[in-house]
């Protein structure tokens, strides 16, 4: 079975799942939370990318690798955010706005700087990558903007009736995400272990770094806890399922190498989300 097949519609379900979820008070949020909101846009969409360069290059990542790390970097909140937030007691309305901001505007911030990734880790030259930057706005807004309208049209028309549909999407969201990851790792098994070493070392520092350099952006701006937890939770969480569609698709970069940082980091990232959750719950 072709993965593309199955991460194509996982993602567009997510984004729908997404849309069903937002109000326009989750945008409003941004007038009246202004600190909150840019502080966690900030460290998703500039300090994590930054990150992902800065260890792809003191790593010496091979070039799809390379791109790969940065991809998962400059993609938006996962989906699941939300519900990791509400665990953790976090600021839920937040978690709502930062993943549905980052899913919008990362339309337009990842071919910027997957185009210098692609560039500056020599991609183009040694492994014959290229970004065609138009298929990859097209594939992002039929894959994600037009999913997260269709779900946010249903929620404004018939609420009662997405509210039930976001119920079910809810639950099989994590399972889908992992059952993607799942497939992509059986058919990689052998590239993953033999690079597990030099690239799982990468992907967890990307999380680790994230998580740490989150929590200080949120304290140093005196954010209250539930905002800093969930701030930690948007930064820590990336939307792995669009990165393996970026990577994988036939329209962009066809290539499954590049997605590898991606599976993995959608394994190791719960592991560490849900070990930091289980931490916050435990206190009293």
């Amino acid at each position: 079975m072709n993965p593309i097949l199955i991460v194509l519609p996982i993602l567009s379900l997510l984004m729908f799942d997404l849309g069903l979820t937002l109000r326009f008070d989750d945008f409003a949020l941004l007038a009246r939370r202004p600190g909150a909101v840019l502080v966690g846009l900030a460290g998703q969409l500039v300090v994590l990318p930054a990150i992902a360069f800065g260890l792809a290059s003191l790593l010496a990542l091979p070039p799809l690798y390379f791109v790969g790390l940065v991809l998962i970097a400059c993609c938006p909140g996962g989906s699941s955010s939300n519900v990791f937030s509400k665990l953790a007691g976090g600021d839920v309305a937040l978690s709502v706005t930062l993943t549905a901001l980052s899913s919008i505007i990362t339309l337009f911030t990842i071919p910027v700087i997957l185009g210098l990734a692609v560039a500056h880790s020599g991609a183009e030259v040694d492994g014959g990558i290229q970004l065609p930057v138009g298929n990859l706005l097209v594939q992002n807004l039929v894959l994600m903007a037009l999913p997260i309208a269709l779900g946010a049209a249903m929620r404004w028309r018939w609420p009662r009736a997405a509210q039930r549909t976001d119920a079910v999407l809810a639950r099989i969201a994590f399972p889908a995400l992992m059952l993607l990851a799942g497939i992509f790792f059986a058919q990689h098994y052998d590239d993953i272990l033999t690079n597990f070493g030099q690239l799982g070392g990468g992907v967890a520092a990307l999380i680790l770094l994230a998580i740490g350099v989150a929590s200080l952006l949120a304290r140093a701006t005196r954010l209250n806890g539930a905002a800093r937890r969930t701030i930690v939770i948007e930064v820590g969480m990336q939307n792995a399922a669009q990165a393996i569609a970026v990577a994988s698709s036939p329209f962009i970069f066809a290539n499954d190498t590049i997605a590898i940082p991606a599976i993995i980091y959608a394994l190791l990232m719960n592991v560490v989300l849900l070990t930091y959750v289980a931490v916050l719950r435990r206190k009293p």
